[in-house]
């Protein structure tokens, strides 16, 4: 409708200018309502759940929330995302959910789940106006989930000896073997780790052990479980006791690192030909470090497994690893100051490493405890060029993972990499184990939570030329 004031304007104008400018209000007004209806970032007049939320829910939320799923609840029917809506819409405003602690403004990574803002005011809009269900012929197809694993179907599974978890308030370390004998020596270019009760394994550590066929008889023999916290025998003695070494009492070639797991982390496939691990005919997964975390539950059964996905053959360019930080894999890039938090203070630290030579970072994982608060990580090249690697503003202990670049990035001969963190010791910091708040430390590299890490682990390749233009997102 034309207002009054246009009217008397309208009037003094020719009939043909007249013709003109109703067109041009009415071509205005037309195009006005197709950009409302075909912008996708605007907010529809009436936000249904089979129209507008469930699209969002299951291309960022139902790979965990659903039957088979990491999470306590599924978001899969309409029932489902009603009961949970006000709790779903506080979540993903405050970016508590989807779990992706990386600052995306910072660093782009590979399978990154982050909400838009336009999605973010669709769920809120949509439980403001009470949730409504929607057209049932407009709900899009559930999308399909591999079954067993987080990426796809494996060719083979490995369980892990199941174990009984007591009610406890204190972290448990399990020595686990994991024995294999496949039918001839083979590759395989990914392993995935699997935890069976929901959220009680915290971290797996993993090594391979390879075995010459003749040199033994049985994998499988002897024990399989060694728990570190109750139980007093040495590391050799727990080898033995799990039947580590040769027949002959000589040990045989381990793998460092070859299965790991922490909160939320996902396998990540590489392109053909990069990394990967040589597989003997009889081995054994040693996972050196089965973390379990707290519990109020009595007789929890946890039965895990290890998904192997077979390769076409070995790896032309096998991934390399070094770990700054607790635990240097080179003992030239320790945690600075130190890692010595008093209580009431909040302490920033750093490690730095200078790179030897040309390389191409692939993934990396930032490693902080309970005191966490914030982690950054950068490279400075040798011209004073700042390459940016992982911000997380707000650190959490629930979720750790492996970030894969979504193409490699260049690290030049002679740059500094350095990683930055905060830890909070306060009663302000609502994750501090301890309350009051008191002395913690690295203690030697122990892994409890109520103790402290600071880590920053690279995956990399010697540089090729052309490496900073292979993409790394779907393999």
């Amino acid at each position: 409708m034309l207002k009054v004031s246009n009217y008397f304007i309208l009037k003094s104008m020719s009939i043909k200018k007249f013709h003109n400018a109703v067109f041009i209000i009415v071509c205005t007004f037309i195009l006005s309502i197709y950009s409302a209806c075909n912008n996708p970032d605007s907010i529809p007049a009436t936000v249904t759940f089979t129209e507008h939320v469930a699209p969002i829910l299951y291309n960022n939320c139902t790979i965990c929330h659903r039957q088979g799923g990491n999470a306590h609840f599924a978001l899969i029917t309409y029932e489902d995302a009603r009961k949970n809506a006000g709790s779903t819409a506080y979540v993903v405003k405050e970016k508590l959910m989807p779990p992706w602690p990386a600052d995306p403004h910072y660093t782009e990574f590979a399978g990154q789940r982050i909400l838009s803002d336009h999605d973010i005011k669709v769920i809120q809009k949509w439980y403001a106006e009470g949730a409504p269900e929607g057209p049932k012929d407009k709900l899009p197809a559930l999308p399909k989930y591999p079954v067993g694993s987080l990426i796809g179907t494996p060719d083979m599974s490995i369980p892990v000896q199941p174990f009984f978890l007591k009610a406890n308030s204190s972290d448990r370390f399990l020595l686990v073997k994991v024995p294999f004998e496949l039918p001839s020596d083979t590759f395989a270019c990914l392993l995935e780790f699997m935890p069976g009760y929901k959220n009680m394994v915290h971290h797996v550590n993993g090594d391979l052990v390879k075995y010459e066929f003749n040199k033994k008889t049985n994998v499988f023999a002897d024990e399989r479980v060694v728990d570190m916290v109750l139980d007093t025998a040495s590391i050799v003695q727990a080898f033995k006791r799990l039947g580590l070494p040769n027949d002959d009492g000589t040990y045989p070639v381990l793998q460092k690192s070859v299965v790991n797991y922490l909160p939320g982390a996902m396998g990540q496939r590489y392109p053909e030909g990069i990394g990967g691990y040589f597989l003997p005919r009889k081995g054994v997964f040693l996972l050196n470090d089965l973390h379990y975390g707290f519990t109020s539950k009595d007789d929890i059964l946890d039965s895990s497994y290890i998904n192997i996905f077979f390769s076409k053959g070995p790896p032309k360019r096998p991934m390399q690893e070094f770990q700054m930080g607790t635990l240097s894999s080179f003992g030239n890039a320790p945690v600075l100051p130190d890692m010595i938090i008093y209580p009431n203070t909040v302490k920033p630290v750093y490690t730095r490493y200078k790179v030897p030579e040309d390389i191409s970072i692939l993934t990396v994982n930032p490693h902080m405890h309970l005191l966490g608060k914030s982690f950054k990580a950068y490279a400075v090249a040798p011209e004073g060029d700042t390459i940016k690697l992982i911000s997380i503003p707000r650190w959490d202990f629930s979720w750790q993972y492996f970030y894969t670049f979504k193409k490699m990035v260049k690290i030049p001969k002679g740059s500094i990499i350095i990683a930055e963190g905060i830890y909070d010791n306060t009663k302000q910091n609502l994750n501090n184990p301890f309350s009051p708040p008191q002395l913690v430390h690295d203690n030697d590299g122990s892994m409890k939570a109520t103790d402290e890490m600071f880590q920053f682990i690279v995956s990399y390749l010697p540089y090729q030329a052309g490496d900073e233009n292979i993409s790394l997102e779907t393999h």
